[in-house]
């Protein structure tokens, strides 16, 4: 009986890349898990005083699924969302000229959680029109270092992938800069000619879903992977 055996280069593939991969979805979803009793903490911590100086205002952790959570302050929500996926990049990339990666090219396996901010009333209100801004991307790999894209505030100070590990004083700071950063800025009048004409649909709904299109201006600058970084 002629014996059974697997095609070798594809046993290789799926012995480093495939799980490799596997590793890192695990551990990225293990620190999403941390990251969401970590919003818990701060939504209790804040609560507790807050009250103190005015109940009427809220902080608020709602766990939505297995990859997303909200928390809510004030008009403000910061949604915490994980990709089910894991990421490399081009190889044009700057995350390939670092000697970490070069040394160990499965570290360039990712893991991604991404910070949005809406207004609470866009979901309070079930207002799907109304815009989110992406204030962060967190990239996780298989030994838990990271590093983040977005506001500056976050690429400036975590844009060192060989040092920078992913741990739950690093997810404080980065949730609460993320709170910072929302509040800091306002809700913002449309422009006049952005709204001059309505449909008798979205006038109909103002008075219950106030359906019309609304969104914040934050006034940070998006560091992105064409930005140069430590490497």
């Amino acid at each position: 009986m002629k014996e059974n055996t697997c095609n070798q280069k594809i046993l290789k593939i799926l012995a480093e890349k495939s799980s490799t991969k596997q590793l890192v979805f695990r551990e990225t979803k293990k620190l999403y898990k941390l990251f969401e009793e970590t919003g818990s903490k701060i939504a209790e911590e804040l609560n507790s005083n807050i009250c103190n100086i005015d109940n009427s205002v809220v902080v608020e952790c709602k766990d939505i699924s297995a990859f997303e959570g909200q928390l809510h302050f004030s008009g403000d929500v910061i949604v915490l969302n994980m990709h089910s996926n894991v990421f490399t990049f081009d190889d044009d990339h700057y995350i390939w000229k670092s000697s970490y990666v070069k040394e160990d090219p499965m570290r360039a396996y990712f893991g991604i959680i991404r910070i949005y901010n809406f207004l609470a009333d866009s979901f309070r209100q079930n207002r799907t029109a109304d815009y989110g801004q992406l204030m962060g991307r967190i990239f996780i790999n298989k030994d838990k270092h990271f590093f983040m894209e977005g506001a500056k505030q976050f690429a400036f100070k975590y844009n060192n992938v060989a040092q920078d590990v992913f741990d739950e004083e690093k997810m404080r700071e980065i949730i609460e800069q993320s709170m910072v950063l929302a509040l800091d800025f306002d809700l913002t009048v449309p422009d006049f000619n952005e709204q001059s004409e309505i449909t008798v649909g979205q006038l109909q709904q103002i008075g219950s879903l106030q359906s019309l299109s609304t969104r914040k201006k934050l006034g940070f600058k998006f560091i992105a992977e064409n930005d140069e970084m430590a490497v």
